[in-house]
């Protein structure tokens, strides 16, 4: 190991050597000085002589490195070595650790088509979207039967002898990055209607670049719990982030990124809130039943009992909410303050993707329904999954009794009118309507919304009370997501909002004559 540097008078001192005759101190400092001196000067005088064009400007390669370790005795560092950082006595220098890992992408270099994107999982989404989606060209002839007026099947002909067969995408559009035709020339024919949605499908492109560019995210960074005297306003995203004291966004991109999670805690908060920007005003959506059943929930009322009961939201039909950071899930009590949440995950893919971070329990005598219970989040949240259908808990009174004030039910995107997963509803909401607890639901679009509120009432007659008018959500998410089986399908999560209940039947006595 190479001595670190020390002067010559503290070397004398610590290494002493046999001397011919006594020197005083005075003596062997200026010794040293000398020492130094000559040094310095056969050093310049080397290195003048190393680059005088006389020599040809540069020495030979052994006479340099003899040089360079002469000169790394005294405790100089050469410049062609690389530099080394002292350690204490008794420990191994520990190299400098080179920087490896994934490529940094830069907010203006955030632009890659599916294909040849950095991000391995992008071009492996490009894959999946290329081997599923089909070509929207109307010349092709009909995959599946279309679910909206504005869906792009609706365009092409059931007629085979009409059209073309069906073909999958491949060709990339190079405005958006994203595989939408089958070729250049139905893009190109078809570049009008695709027109409607490019800048979006960019947006979604960069988006999720963004997701995997390696950055630092302070969007999501949360604030905790403030004082009750400080009042949230909710009116839209800007007045909430800054009532709630949330660091502060700049970038549209930034608070796409936010509000993609904390969309779910939020959507809850806004309509149960008692500043609630929905009202019985008019365009404010809310009907008189849901004024006596939203404004008259548990959490108006918690003052008013000594030991209130935890408000318990029911989420059914849990697919992604369910694995969301317990930290965004938070920002619900922090909305309400001395309120104690109790949060109910209840749905088959509550827990997809998720067995290596809690694997499902056995079920016994005293789980019945093997429950993933994590009470360990705050004091005022307690978080529970079943990977179960809410009919099966329903008919062994899991949850009985109801409270119509401190419960309520939360169905984000449940598809109750879709084609493909309406069947597993109906058992379920006749179940809910007789609960009396209000229930809050989702969708993707407007037609979404409507397409769900039209099945209800077709299945459940005069059976239902409409708390709240499906509208747009205030509090949706501003990132755009796109569907991997058909790329003409972009939507947006939380979009609209609207509420309903079972209808209640209030008894009159008629006074007798």
């Amino acid at each position: 190991m190479r001595p670190n540097y020390t002067c010559q008078r503290c070397l004398s001192f610590l290494n002493p050597r046999p001397k011919a005759k006594s020197h005083s101190l005075r003596a062997s400092t200026q010794l040293g000085r000398r020492a130094l001196s000559s040094l310095n000067e056969r050093s310049s005088k080397s290195t003048a002589k190393r680059t005088s064009p006389q020599n040809g400007g540069i020495l030979p390669v052994a006479l340099q490195r003899r040089t360079v370790s002469s000169a790394g005795g005294y405790g100089q560092v050469a410049r062609e070595e690389p530099a080394e950082i002292p350690s204490p006595s008794g420990l191994e220098r520990t190299p400098i650790p080179e920087i490896t890992g994934r490529v940094l992408l830069q907010p203006n270099n955030l632009f890659h088509s599916f294909s040849n994107s950095p991000s391995p999982e992008i071009r492996q989404r490009a894959a999946f979207i290329k081997q599923h989606a089909y070509c929207p060209h109307p010349n092709h002839r009909q995959t599946r039967l279309p679910t909206n007026p504005d869906d792009p099947e609706a365009r092409k002909s059931a007629v085979a002898q009409e059209s073309e067969s069906p073909a999958h995408v491949g060709y990339e559009c190079p405005d958006c990055g994203v595989p939408v035709s089958c070729s250049e020339e139905h893009w190109a024919d078809d570049y009008e209607s695709h027109l409607e949605i490019c800048d979006t499908l960019r947006e979604i492109n960069e988006d999720d670049h963004d997701l995997r560019s390696g950055r630092f995210f302070p969007e999501f960074e949360y604030p905790g719990a403030q004082m009750e005297e400080a009042l949230v306003n909710m009116t839209n995203w800007d007045t909430l982030l800054y009532s709630r004291e949330f660091r502060a966004i700049n970038e549209p991109r930034s608070l796409r990124q936010a509000t993609r999670l904390l969309t779910y805690p939020v959507t809850i908060g806004s309509v149960l809130h008692e500043l609630s920007p929905y009202n019985i005003k008019r365009g404010g959506r809310l009907t008189p039943e849901g004024l006596k059943s939203l404004s008259g929930s548990g959490i108006d009322i918690q003052g008013l009992r000594p030991n209130p009961p935890p408000v318990r939201i029911f989420i059914l039909g849990a697919r992604a909410e369910s694995s969301l950071p317990r930290e965004v899930w938070v920002q619900l009590e922090h909305l309400f303050p001395r309120v104690s949440f109790h949060l109910i995950f209840i749905g088959p893919e509550s827990m997809v993707n998720r067995d290596d971070e809690f694997p499902l329990p056995q079920r016994s005598p005293t789980n019945p329904f093997g429950g993933i219970v994590e009470d360990r989040i705050s004091h005022q949240t307690k978080i529970t999954t079943f990977v179960e259908y809410y009919h099966t808990l329903h008919e062994a009174g899991h949850f009985y009794p109801y409270d119509p004030y401190f419960d309520c039910f939360m169905l984000f995107h449940p598809g109750l009118g879709h084609p493909a997963s309406s069947h597993e509803w109906e058992k379920t909401i006749p179940q809910l309507l007789e609960t009396k607890v209000p229930v809050l639901v989702t969708g993707f679009t407007e037609w979404d919304m409507k397409r769900d509120q039209k099945w209800v009432e077709e299945k459940v007659g005069g059976e239902v009370d409409i708390l709240m008018e499906p509208g747009e959500n205030r509090f949706r998410s501003l990132r755009w997501d796109l569907n991997d089986l058909d790329p003409q399908d972009i939507t947006c999560g939380n979009w609209g909002v609207w509420a309903f209940r079972g209808k209640r039947y209030e008894t009159t006595r008629k006074d007798s004559e």
